[in-house]
């Protein structure tokens, strides 16, 4: 069996922190993408390779498309063409009514969220399909339950990049689904990470549990587990697919 190697963007914290030492743990050599926590994603590192995996670091923008090849390439050479990627990495800004944002703003999620997404699953399929002399693989994007509720007053913008990324996973399975790659998504409800910060609310996830059936916040290692499972053979006919970590919401 060939050796498993997972490029997550975005992992220095958490969900892909914790998708990353999962990964880990299951024997992946992981390429840890970050952008401004180089020493978060040195933890990381770090902790992967405690428990016996390797693992790198790499510095890379998502939305800028020389970085994204740039982080590829630096993956095949010191770990080997990755046979997994998940597309984890996204941004956020602070919470607003549309009547109140910019084009700054929406170009900026839209960048990241969305088009940083496609450019790194183009640079997978390039390395992977078997069309190109590759041996297949697996793609996950993360998307959020934002794709579906809209989140009304406060993140209709980061909502629709999530939304676009929804819509881009069912297209590009069909698209490669002959070339040996599955691509699917998970979809986190009310997760609790630092992302709340960013939008200004860090305890976000408490004010809103109510409204999950289960009545809690999810933990990023339960996302993580997901995750896996999608990119394990265990998911082997599944493709195209989003799988909602939302706790019934």
């Amino acid at each position: 069996m060939r050796p498993r190697v997972l490029l997550i963007t975005g992992d220095g914290r958490g969900i892909g922190a914790s998708t990353a030492r999962l990964a880990g743990l299951r024997g992946y050599a992981v390429c840890v993408n970050y952008l401004r926590d180089g020493e978060a994603a040195a933890r990381v590192v770090s902790d992967i390779q405690i428990n016996g995996a390797n693992a790198i670091a790499i510095r890379a923008d998502i939305a800028v498309e020389p970085d994204v090849v740039r982080l590829f390439e630096a993956c095949r050479t010191s770990l080997g063409a990755p046979t997994d990627v998940v597309n984890n990495a996204a941004r956020l800004e602070p919470q607003m009514r549309l009547a109140s944002m910019d084009a700054g703003r929406m170009s900026r999620l839209f960048a990241t969220n969305a088009i940083g997404t496609m450019l790194c699953a183009r640079e997978a399929v390039r390395l992977m399909s078997t069309r190109n002399g590759g041996a297949g693989g697996n793609i996950v994007n993360v998307s959020s339950g934002a794709s579906r509720t809209g989140s009304p007053g406060e993140y209709v913008d980061y909502a629709a990049t999530k939304g676009a990324v929804d819509t881009f996973t069912v297209g590009l399975a069909r698209e490669v689904a002959e070339e040996g790659i599955r691509v699917n998504a998970v979809r986190p409800g009310f997760i609790y990470t630092g992302m709340h910060a960013d939008g200004g609310e860090p305890n976000r996830v408490d004010r809103v549990k109510t409204m999950v059936p289960m009545r809690r916040g999810g933990q990023p290692e339960e996302v993580a587990a997901a995750i896996l499972w999608l990119l394990s053979t265990e998911a082997s006919y599944v493709t195209g697919t989003i799988l909602d970590v939302s706790g019934g919401r």
